[in-house]
């Protein structure tokens, strides 16, 4: 009776310096993502926001006087006429809210929809300018673009950012790894930033009851920051391998996410670091989505312009990428072609000899 040896199940334990670098490798990371998600809301504040005064001249020259003493740098005033002009900058979100002293009274307008935030800030820096004047004068708040009443604070909208650009990076991942050939990637990452783009819409919009408008531009709105977001990553991913993944990811998730100013504003991340965000999926498909649903789709241009950019520059890295694969395939086929060609010929030589 012969015994067998038993194999063995588990390799041999790593050498202690492999444990402390991993260990050294997971805190970078986890400080890294720590830092990149906290510090633009930690050292947010309100700078360069743009406001409207509207009235007399000299009362509003009072009122940036006041605002730039209480808030150095906090905002870039417009003065203009009367209300209705200053009710057109917020429409056209040119500004965020206006200080309207065209009555007499301070009365503040503010647009909750374009940044919770900037809407209170500006409503509680009118109240202490009209306390500091006369004490006792009552300061009237009127909303002109307001949160829908099932999501008064924005939370559906801002929370739903994250799973936005997540939904992206996915696509891109499952494309790469279930799906051969790069036009039907491309294909299949369009396809996607469609039917996503109607479900997230109507799950923001119909159930939850955070977005307002059209809901097919509000879908849209959706399916075009999708498919800058799948698109990038998919080229990227074509040419660089998983290399172009992990810049992707981190482009979009470590970078773009956190100033985006979905949850806030632009204006109140740290420098100009919101002036960044805007030129990236996140932050481009936030401020587009905000449009769409509460300003009757004023304001789009330069989010339109930039998810178009993206979009157009993961097609073009794909259309790269296939072209180099297949020379790289028809490079590959010719070379083995020679070699079979002078290994045939071997034995003739030989014979000849």
């Amino acid at each position: 009776m012969t015994t067998r040896t038993p194999l063995a199940t588990e390799t041999l334990p790593s050498r202690w310096p492999t444990v402390a670098g991993a260990v050294v490798i997971l805190t970078v990371l986890t400080s890294v993502l720590l830092t990149a998600f906290a510090w633009p809301s930690v050292r947010s504040s309100v700078h360069d926001v743009p406001i409207a005064v509207a009235g007399p001249a000299t009362a509003a020259a009072q009122i940036r006087t006041a605002l730039d003493q209480r808030l150095p740098g906090g905002f870039a005033i417009t003065e203009v006429a009367d209300t209705a002009a200053a009710e057109q900058l917020i429409r056209d979100r040119q500004v965020y809210g206006a200080i309207d002293l065209s009555s007499g009274t301070p009365n503040v307008i503010v647009a909750s929809a374009a940044g919770t935030a900037v809407a209170q800030t500006l409503q509680t820096m009118a109240t202490n300018l009209a306390q500091a004047g006369k004490p006792g004068t009552p300061v009237a708040v009127r909303d002109l673009a307001a949160l829908p009443a099932d999501d008064p604070r924005g939370a559906g909208l801002a929370a739903g950012a994250l799973p936005l650009i997540m939904g992206g990076l996915l696509a891109a991942v499952l494309l790469t790894r279930l799906v051969g050939g790069t036009n039907r990637r491309v294909a299949g990452a369009l396809a996607f930033a469609a039917t996503g783009g109607l479900a997230v819409a109507a799950i923001l919009q119909f159930w939850l009851g955070s977005l307002s408008g059209s809901y097919p531009a509000n879908a849209g709105a959706v399916a075009l920051t999708i498919a800058a977001t799948s698109l990038t990553v998919l080229g990227l991913e074509s040419l660089l391998g998983h290399l172009g993944i992990g810049i992707g990811a981190v482009a979009m998730m470590l970078i773009g996410n956190p100033l985006s100013g979905t949850a806030t504003a632009p204006e109140m991340l740290p420098g100009r670091s919101g002036t960044l965000g805007q030129l990236l999926p996140p932050g481009a498909g936030g401020r587009l989505l905000r449009s769409t649903a509460f300003f009757d789709g004023h304001g789009v241009t330069h989010a339109v312009t930039v998810l178009v950019a993206w979009t157009t520059l993961g097609a073009v890295l794909c259309l790269a990428g296939g072209l180099r694969a297949r020379h790289l395939q028809s490079t590959s086929a010719t070379e083995a072609q020679v070699s079979t060609q002078l290994t045939e010929s071997k034995p003739t030589d030989r014979s000849e000899t």
